[in-house]
């Protein structure tokens, strides 16, 4: 049965959390709840998913071959090889229903946040007039630009809270058409981050048929795509029907080829919106630098990088299962490269990052800060934390017996 928002499954900016911490970076209030400690061993830092993987081989030789085009601006849009090889990969990788158009279907990004934060901007721009206070969905907990994005694109941000109730994933049956008839937009991640659940094709086609009844865009963050246990998550793009309407799918290079500080990624999908989208990016976003997009040519040309990259994770998740077990409710996740884990029973997550910092050297991030509190004042990340597998095996297996020994 359809629940009205604000719920207890939906929650809105009007959520009191304590003292405004709404509005804060999670890794800032990580920073300060930590300040007055020291680690109590030598530094394992699990909190920020900051790939930590080499850098392809390739990277260096491409940048010097074209060295010398950081000597001028580049297009917002992006280089045409660069979109090409972006539109050659989404069909080799994902069953679309046709290749995307590299000239209208397809945008380069400064990295995938920058484009999610300008898309709900965007969005509330290109959509016709909502009934009511424009409203932007998102899951609960989120990645912050989400709920940055809903704030300045002056629309309400509506928090769907993911549990281990609803696998993870934004509640669909749980949406009254009062809240659909006024969104903007919605936010997906598959997979999710923190817990790696994926959505089915199934999910995505009936969130694609909500946003064609309603009108809103679907803005789907599939940046942990290439990272996953068993079987190669999906793209709400393959879900979205020839002409890509309403939909558009982020994806980035950060967590696929281990490159976080080159900072380009790519959107794709529905070309009425990627032109609205262009207009605002052509004077308000940072533009990628040419040798940069070079780089990620070579790189959406060559998987040989990428499985290996999902083969490192694959044995940390390996080491998770034999160190951890049933503990803390750990399951391998579909997807990503996180531990969602439930310390509920060790303290609660503030306390137990706290103990983990303070007698191991361990930094994991309190689920609670991810998250965002609901109305009945519950919030969906409280008693979780997570922890990035970034780090090496070795690294990754000590900071895991670590856990172990100092939780039980």
């Amino acid at each position: 049965m359809a629940l009205t928002a604000p719920s207890t499954l939906a929650s809105s900016a009007g959520s009191s959390d304590a003292a405004g911490q709404s509005e804060r970076s999670p890794f800032a209030r990580l920073t300060e709840l930590l300040a007055p400690y020291q680690p109590g061993q030598s530094l394992i830092n699990l909190s920020l998913g900051e790939p930590q993987h080499p850098v392809p081989d390739f990277v260096g030789p491409v940048l010097a071959q074209h060295i010398a085009e950081f000597g001028r601006y580049p297009a917002a849009k992006g280089i045409e090889p660069f979109r090409r090889a972006v539109s050659t990969w989404l069909s080799l990788r994902f069953e679309l229903p046709r290749a995307l158009d590299p000239e209208s279907e397809i945008l380069v990004l400064n990295g995938s946040r920058e484009g999610l934060f300008l898309a709900a901007i965007a969005a509330a721009r290109f959509v016709p007039q909502r009934a009511g206070k424009p409203a932007i969905l998102m899951p609960n907990p989120f990645y912050p630009a989400y709920g940055a994005g809903a704030r300045a694109a002056d629309c309400e941000p509506i928090f769907l809270p993911t549990t281990l109730g609803n696998g993870f994933l934004p509640d669909l049956d749980a949406l009254d058409a009062a809240t659909l008839a006024r969104t903007v937009a919605i936010y997906i991640a598959s997979p999710a981050n923190p817990q790696g659940a994926v959505a089915s094709r199934d999910y995505f086609l009936r969130l694609k048929a909500l946003a064609d009844r309603h009108g809103f865009m679907i803005l789907s963050d599939e940046c942990y795509s290439e990272i996953y246990a068993q079987t190669a998550p999906g793209s709400a793009l393959e879900a979205a029907g020839p002409d890509f309407g309403h939909v558009v799918a982020f994806q980035s290079l950060s967590k696929r080829s281990n490159l976080p500080g080159m900072r380009v990624g790519f959107v794709a999908g529905d070309a009425q919106f990627l032109k609205a989208f262009h207009e605002l990016r052509n004077v308000a976003a940072p533009q990628v630098p040419v040798p940069l997009q070079h780089v990620a040519v070579a790189a959406y040309g060559d998987e040989s990088h990428v499985e290996e990259n999902r083969r490192l994770y694959r044995l940390k998740f390996d080491l998770a299962d034999q160190i951890l077990g049933s503990r803390y409710g750990y399951k391998r996740p579909a997807g990503g490269f996180c531990l969602w884990l439930d310390v509920s029973a060790h303290g609660g997550d503030e306390a137990a990052t706290l103990k983990l910092f303070k007698d191991g050297g361990v930094r994991v991030v309190p689920g609670s800060y991810l998250a965002r509190q609901q109305p009945d004042g519950s919030n969906p990340g409280a008693g979780y934390i997570r922890v990035a597998m970034v780090q090496d095996s070795e690294t990754t297996a000590e900071a895991l017996h670590r856990l172990v020994r100092i939780l039980e």
